[in-house]
């Protein structure tokens, strides 16, 4: 099942993809919420599972597939081959910072280079969507607490990420989480950690990767992020991304205006960002 949001920014709509054309879920509930929390919560991912029928609906936009998610928990350094580009050593434990909603967007929509910060960069990421709320989830049970993955590209401001001693500020700037452009639930991806993962920048492959070289599996992360902080339906976990990245090139790449950005996980999808300067 692949869950869309659909419609103008601020607008979205729940859809529900199949081959290529999305079924309208208000036009076959009229009581369902938006994707995000309440729709988790309530059960709705069990009640759409399934529809066949309903208003096929042309659509111009695919929007952030979850609304407003609590929190954005992402990964640093969780690839080997990442690792070593970047010369750190092998965490002993995974290394956790946060994206502020403010920086989803959708899977087409632009990425904007802040005034504020150069070096920006692209980072491929494979994302888990919550969808059961659970604290101190054992590894065994951490698929019960996943409503599916979609692709997000990490955009990072390695300026202000290198400058300032933490990673929030060049990591939230306005559109450096763009998302989709669906959530794909696990049925439908088999082995979570033998995905293939590829970035773009202008169609020349930047990235070329797979999940099967996380330090930290997508179980154990669950483990470890709900010992001491509760999941809830919506939060979305980003896994980190594997080498390739554009600050860590001799010499380093980064995006300028004019750009754009592919971002592929295998059995999800792609991500598509033109990158324009913001005024």
């Amino acid at each position: 099942m692949r869950l869309v949001r659909f419609g103008p920014a601020g607008s979205e709509r729940p859809g529900l993809m199949q081959q290529g054309k999305v079924i309208d879920l208000t036009s076959v509930f009229a009581d369902i919420p938006d994707i995000g929390e309440v729709f988790f919560r309530d059960g709705w991912l069990d009640k759409v599972r399934g529809v066949s029928a309903g208003e096929s609906v042309p659509y111009d936009r695919l929007g952030c597939p979850v609304r407003k998610p609590g929190k954005i928990i992402c990964l640093g350094i969780n690839y080997r081959e990442h690792t070593r580009e970047a010369g750190f050593d092998q965490p002993e434990n995974p290394l956790l910072f946060a994206k502020a909603p403010n920086a989803l967007s959708g899977p087409t929509d632009p990425i904007l280079l802040p005034r504020s910060c150069s070096q920006i960069d692209w980072e491929v990421e494979l994302a888990v969507v919550i969808g059961k709320k659970g604290k101190r989830i054992p590894k065994r049970a951490a698929f019960d607490h996943i409503a599916g993955v979609t692709v997000m590209n990490d955009v990072s401001g390695r300026q202000a990420q290198f400058a300032d001693g933490q990673w929030f500020r060049g990591k939230s700037f306005d559109t450096f989480a763009p998302m989709g452009p669906a959530i794909v639930t696990l049925d439908e991806i088999g082995d979570i950690q033998n995905l293939h993962l590829t970035s773009l920048v202008d169609g020349q492959v930047m990235q070329d990767g797979s999940t099967a070289d996380m330090i930290f599996p997508v179980a154990e992360l669950i483990e470890f992020i709900s010992e001491d902080i509760t999941l809830l339906p919506g939060d979305v976990i980003s896994t980190g991304t594997p080498s390739g990245v554009g600050i860590f090139r001799d010499p380093p790449v980064l995006l300028q205006p004019g750009n754009v950005v592919e971002c592929r996980v295998e059995k999800i999808g792609s991500i598509v960002n033109p990158v324009v300067a913001e005024r």
